[in-house]
């Protein structure tokens, strides 16, 4: 399944405040638009986990480990267990920051990541996440070790518990 085109206005942003859940997040700023309002007239929970994954997927690339360099190494982090918490709506037109952070893991198969989606206009935090991933060999779907240079790039934040309350 090919990813889904990212909307233009996505950028990375410094952290803007001490209110976010962990410290040094990396974050990207979006704005809400059409497309992702649903039925209800809020952002669709499906939505939520693209943003996550967009976030994921830019982190990586500023670690450096774009796509590119995963295909090139054969070897990818596949989701095995996602916990989306969701606080509060996003609607359409607001602003968003969604933040992440890598969490301790055993550094063999397995990298962890949390979530924070705040809108920056008052402070709410309108979602949580944790998605645990593990390592596999592209070329076959397998598990595998992953390679030093993965576990290199994906070290955790220092001093964080093995899974910090959601």
């Amino acid at each position: 399944m090919k990813r889904r085109p990212v909307h233009t206005d996505v950028v990375a942003v410094a952290p803007d405040d001490v209110s976010w859940d962990l410290p040094a997040p990396f974050v990207e700023r979006r704005t809400v638009v059409a497309e992702e309002i649903d039925e209800y007239r809020h952002v669709n929970n499906a939505v939520y986990v693209e943003w996550l994954d967009h976030v994921a997927w830019a982190h990586s690339a500023a670690l450096g480990l774009p796509l590119e360099r995963c295909l090139e190494l054969d070897r990818g982090m596949a989701v095995v267990r996602s916990t989306v918490t969701y606080a509060k709506p996003a609607l359409l037109g607001e602003v968003v920051d969604v933040a992440t952070w890598l969490l301790p893991t055993d550094g063999r198969l397995r990298a962890k990541r949390r979530f924070q989606v705040k809108r920056p206009a008052d402070g709410a935090t309108l979602a949580r996440a944790e998605i645990e991933y593990v390592c596999l060999q592209l070329s076959t779907g397998r598990p595998v070790r992953a390679p030093a240079e993965f576990t290199a790039r994906y070290a955790p934040l220092a001093g964080l518990p093995e899974s910090p309350p959601l």
